[in-house]
C-alpha cells in the first residue's frame, strides 16, 4: 500500500520475511564472513554486494538491511548508509563529495562538531568552508562560489533552534549551483517530522543515537540519499570502513515501532512547558519552532508536522557562577547531559559569550543565560513543578 500513513510504516517498515524469518522483530544476524556454498554463489554475492545480498561482514548483514531499507522508506530515498554515531554520518557524507580544492557552506548555528569538522579537518584537506545565517533563505545564491560542492542545512540550528526555508535554499542552490550536494542534519525531526527528500535535500543525516533508538543506551548515524548520491555516498563510506554492528542496528529498529507515540508525548509536553516558560517573567524569550515569536516559526508551521521534545529559553539575566550552579545542581527530574532523544528530560545551560563563540561571523542577539530543555516522557505536571522550583533558585 502507498498511502499508508508514517505511524504505520514504522511498526511495517523493514520487517519482510526475509528480515525477520518468522519473528516479529527482525533477526539478529552477527557475522563478519559470510559463507558461499559455491563459486557461482560467491559471484553472484559479488556482483549484487551493493543490492543488499549477504557478501561480507562491513557491506551488512540481515539486521542492517532491515534497518537501511526502513529507513529509506520512512525518508523516502534510494539507500541508507550507517555510520557509528551522528558525527561519523555528517563528516563521512560531507566526505564523500568535497576534495582539495573545494567550498562547502554551512550555516553559523550547525551543531559544534560539525563546525569542528569543518574548521579542524576540511582545512587540513584544502577544502574551505562559508559560514551562513539559518534565516538566509533565497540570499544564499551570493555565498555559492564557483567550487562550492556542498550546502550543509541544519534546521533547527543547534541550542538557537532557528529554522531554515528550505525551500528557498534549494531553489537558490540549484538555480545557482546545479551539482551541489544539499545534506541536512535533519536529527530534530527525527526523519519524519520533516521530509528533508520531498523538499529537494539530497541527503538526509540523523544521530539515530537520540530519537531513533529512543533509550540513550546505543549510539549510531544514519545517511539516508536520494538516487543521484546513493552510490558515491555508499561506496565511499564502505572504503571509509564506516559500519554499526548488528545489536546497534537491531535496537535501532526496535526504537522505529514506538517512534511515533514517543514523538507525539515529546511534543505534547514540550509545547507547555515551552508556552508556560514564555509567560514567566523570569525568562526573556522561548526558541520552540512551534511557539509563535521562534526564528523561523513560520517555516516550521509550513513544512513540518510536528515538534520533538528539544528547545530552549534565554532568561532575563546572565546568571553568576554560584547561580550556575545552584540552578543546575538541585533539579529532581532534569539530569544534566549532553544527547538527547531518550525518555528522560535533561537540561543544559551556556553563557551568551559560550554560544557566541559557536556562532562564526554572527555571535548572539541576547544577554542572559540560555537554558537548553529535552522534555522527556515523565509526568508534565512534575517537570513543570520541578523548573519552577529551579527558576525560584535564581530569583
Amino acid at each position: 500500500m502507498t498511502n499508508r500513513r508514517i505511524e504505520t510504516t514504522l511498526i511495517s517498515a523493514g520487517r519482510r520475511a526475509r528480515f525477520t524469518q518468522g519473528s516479529v522483530n527482525s533477526v539478529i544476524q552477527r557475522a563478519s564472513s559470510l559463507v558461499f556454498d559455491s563459486v557461482e554463489a560467491k559471484k553472484h554475492a559479488t556482483a549484487n554486494r551493493a543490492a543488499g545480498e549477504l557478501f561480507y561482514g562491513r557491506r551488512g548483514t540481515l539486521t542492517h538491511f532491515a534497518l537501511q531499507e526502513a529507513m529509506c522508506e520512512l525518508e523516502g530515498g534510494a539507500g541508507c548508509a550507517l555510520f557509528p554515531c551522528g558525527a561519523a554520518a555528517v563528516a563521512n557524507t560531507i566526505l564523500a563529495f568535497v576534495e582539495q580544492g573545494d567550498h562547502i557552506l554551512m550555516p553559523n548555528t550547525a551543531y559544534e562538531p560539525s563546525q569542528d569538522f569543518c574548521t579542524k579537518i576540511l582545512t587540513r584537506m584544502g577544502v574551505t568552508t562559508g559560514w551562513f545565517d539559518p534565516l538566509i533563505g533565497a540570499d544564499i545564491a551570493a555565498l555559492i562560489q564557483p567550487n562550492t560542492r556542498v550546502v550543509f542545512l541544519e534546521s533547527p540550528g543547534s541550542i538557537t533552534m532557528e529554522v531554515h526555508d528550505v525551500p528557498a535554499i534549494v531553489a537558490a542552490v540549484r538555480a545557482t549551483a546545479p551539482e551541489a550536494v544539499i545534506i541536512m542534519d535533519n536529527t530534530w525531526a527525527a526523519g519524519i517530522l520533516f521530509k528533508a527528500l520531498d523538499f529537494g535535500v539530497d541527503i538526509s543525516v540523523q544521530a539515530g543515537t537520540k530519537y531513533l533508538v529512543g533509550h540513550s543506551d546505543a549510539m549510531i548515524g544514519t545517511a539516508v540519499a536520494n538516487a543521484r548520491c546513493w552510490d558515491q555516498l555508499r561506496e565511499n563510506a564502505y572504503l571509509m570502513g564506516q559500519m554499526v554492528d548488528a545489536d546497534t542496528a537491531y535496537v535501532t529498529s526496535r526504537g522505529l515501532r514506538t517512534l511515533a507515540v514517543r514523538l507525539r508525548q515529546h511534543q505534547e509536553s514540550s509545547v507547555r512547558i515551552a508556552s508556560w516558560l514564555a509567560e514567566h517573567p523570569l525568562v526573556a524569550r522561548v526558541n520552540h519552532p512551534a511557539l509563535p515569536g521562534s526564528k523561523g516559526h513560520a517555516f516550521w508551521k509550513r513544512d513540518f508536522t510536528g515538534s520533538c521534545g528539544l528547545f530552549s529559553f534565554v532568561l532575563t539575566k546572565r546568571l553568576s557562577e554560584r547561580e550556575f550552579a545552584h540552578f543546575l545542581d538541585n533539579f529532581s527530574h532534569f539530569a544534566m547531559a549532553y544527547s538527547w532523544g531518550g525518555f528522560e528530560s535533561l537540561i543544559l545551560a551556556n553563557q551568551p559569550e559560550e554560544i557566541a563563540a559557536l556562532r562564526p561571523g554572527a555571535g548572539v542577539d541576547f544577554t542572559g543565560t540560555l537554558v537548553r530543555l529535552h522534555i522527556g516522557l515523565e509526568n508534565v505536571e512534575d517537570l513543570l513543578a520541578d523548573l519552577a522550583a529551579g527558576l525560584e533558585r535564581i530569583v
